[in-house]
């Protein structure tokens, strides 16, 4: 959304505040210039168990990674990505690898008209809110698994007359590795973890600004569809609406909108043994019933509405404010950017929508900006929570809190802020998620059919050069995941890590780091790791 920026703030955003006549936030800077960095690291790793000191595990870890910003006149992109190879010398661990990344770009094909979107994420998801909560991922872990997602698709934008047209179609895929949740508490279940995705989505919008007509107004039109693998899942959304903006001031405007929507989601049974138990495959997932009838578990259609304010006082400050009726209750929604100058930039939203795991990390991949700093824990390598740009910021913690293969209503308010002055580069970003599921009654995952799990979580990071040769930055994190399960204990997540950089050659840089991190689980015990780390880092 500037943070996670859900289906209603980003289409009744991004697409109606232009043609309601309303300026988008200021657009991000398009300076000519393409930095491509490449490198190499080699790192000692040592990671202690602070409760059982007999537990300390040393690796050797080898990586590759390349930093891409590209801004021009007609394209824009940012890539972040990283391979690690981890070379364990314990007999009970096995070498492992892994993929973290972070992309997003642009590319106008017609100048004015149209242009090609893309975005991917490559980074590990908690599987189950009960189980363990660990953000070192190093040795034999459970409860967190590899996710990646990819989405591309065109935008077209231009005029017939008076008329703005606005149309756009994305296709993504999300894929879920295998990983098992680890303990439970007595008498829990595993959740059925999602799997693998197709979602789709496309958008139609015409409208005018205020001017020949004293009101603004638009008509607009969606479809949004994610087919799972796990049990052969389906979620299918189309929804109309028209909408009108009665300016009150040169920065206020009344607002408000109607339409029609239709949602249907939909699975199929589990196979089911000689006693009715759903049978579990090889990799821990439910084995899906082909032959089985479609299952409804979630049907709604009827008249939705919203109403509320813009207000623009600025180029640098925007609010976009609703309150209505959809899904069967009260919505709220919208979203507050501010960026005062180019060293610091708050965004605001709230945000309640109905999606599907794939759907909606395809939805926050889509709202972040092409210019951003995506910050690594310096121990593990792994993308922080939370990628920062001067003019769009986000936060993945709202939809990687838990791999559930079904869908949901999500709720929830994410702020990111953006601080750099005197040499010190700031990120914070605070923020509460929740998930209403649905699941057939009828079917082998009816036990998560209403269940509401939440998620409090706050990143921070701090970072600064010393002097024109070394760095240092830190990062700490809090969460507190509430599963929703009767008597499932809630899960405390907090840690921090601090680096410093040193550069030894051109080209060369030594770095120290370490960290604490932590979880804690009533009924569990608790876990506490201390990590230290010497490495080697070169730029081609």
């Amino acid at each position: 959304m500037t943070s996670p920026m859900t289906k209603n703030v980003l289409k009744y955003g991004s697409v109606l505040l232009p043609l309601l006549g309303f300026a988008a936030p200021a657009a991000e800077a398009r300076e000519r210039k393409a930095d491509v960095a490449p490198y190499i690291e080699i790192q000692q790793v040592l990671v202690a168990d602070l409760k059982d000191g007999s537990d300390v595990l040393t690796y050797t870890s080898v990586a590759a990674g390349v930093d891409t910003s590209i801004q021009t006149r007609n394209a824009a992109a940012q890539l972040n990505v990283r391979y690690e190879r981890r070379f364990y010398y314990q007999d009970n661990l096995g070498d492992d690898d892994i993929v973290t990344g972070l992309a997003r770009g642009r590319v106008q094909l017609v100048p004015n008209l149209l242009s090609l979107e893309a975005g991917g994420i490559a980074t590990r998801s908690r599987v189950d809110l009960r189980g363990g909560a660990p953000s070192n991922t190093v040795g034999n872990i459970d409860n967190v698994t590899q996710v990646y997602s990819v989405y591309a698709g065109p935008d077209l934008s231009t005029q017939v007359g008076a008329l703005d047209v606005n149309a756009g179609y994305r296709i993504g895929y999300t894929k879920v590795e295998n990983k098992s949740t680890g303990a439970l508490p007595p008498g829990q279940i595993p959740i059925d973890v999602f799997d693998d995705s197709v979602s789709q989505s496309a958008s139609l919008s015409v409208g005018m600004k205020p001017g020949e007509l004293p009101v603004g107004w638009a008509v607009s039109a969606g479809w949004d569809r994610e087919d799972g693998g796990q049990l052969d899942q389906r979620f299918d959304a189309k929804h109309v609406r028209a909408d009108v903006t009665v300016p009150v001031s040169g920065t206020l405007a009344l607002v408000g909108g109607v339409g029609y929507e239709d949602i249907e989601i939909s699975e199929r049974d589990a196979v089911r043994d000689a006693n009715g138990v759903p049978v579990i495959g090889d990799d821990g997932r439910l084995v899906t019933d082909e032959t089985s009838p479609r299952l409804l578990s979630y049907d709604q259609d009827g008249v939705f509405w919203d109403a509320g304010v813009l207000w623009r006082p600025s180029r640098r400050t925007s609010l976009e404010a609703r309150v209505g009726q959809r899904y069967g209750s009260e919505t709220y929604f919208g979203s507050f950017a501010y960026q005062p100058n180019q060293n610091m930039a708050l965004n605001i939203s709230v945000y309640d929508t109905v999606s599907g795991f794939g759907n909606l990390l395809n939805d926050n991949l889509a709202s972040l900006g092409t210019n951003f700093s995506s910050s690594r824990n310096p121990l593990s390598g792994e993308l922080n929570g939370c990628a920062f740009g001067e003019t769009s910021s986000l936060c993945f913690n709202d939809v990687l809190q838990s791999a559930a293969a079904s869908s949901f209503r999500a709720r929830g308010v994410n702020g990111q802020l953006t601080y750099n002055t005197g040499g010190w580069n700031t990120g914070l970003g605070l923020g509460y998620a929740r998930r209403s599921y649905f699941a057939s009654q009828l079917g082998a995952v009816s036990a998560v059919d209403g269940l509401v799990d939440q998620n409090y979580y706050a990143n921070l990071s701090v970072g600064r050069e010393l002097d024109a040769y070394s760095s240092f930055d830190a990062n700490l994190y809090a969460n507190l995941l509430d599963s929703g399960f009767v008597d499932a204990p809630n899960v405390l997540g907090i840690g921090a890590n601090a680096a410093y950089y040193r550069q030894i050659l051109p080209r060369l840089q030594g770095t120290a780091a370490v960290g604490l991190d932590s979880f804690q689980q009533d009924g569990f015990d608790s876990a506490l790791t201390a990590s230290a780390l010497l490495g080697l880092r070169y730029d081609f």
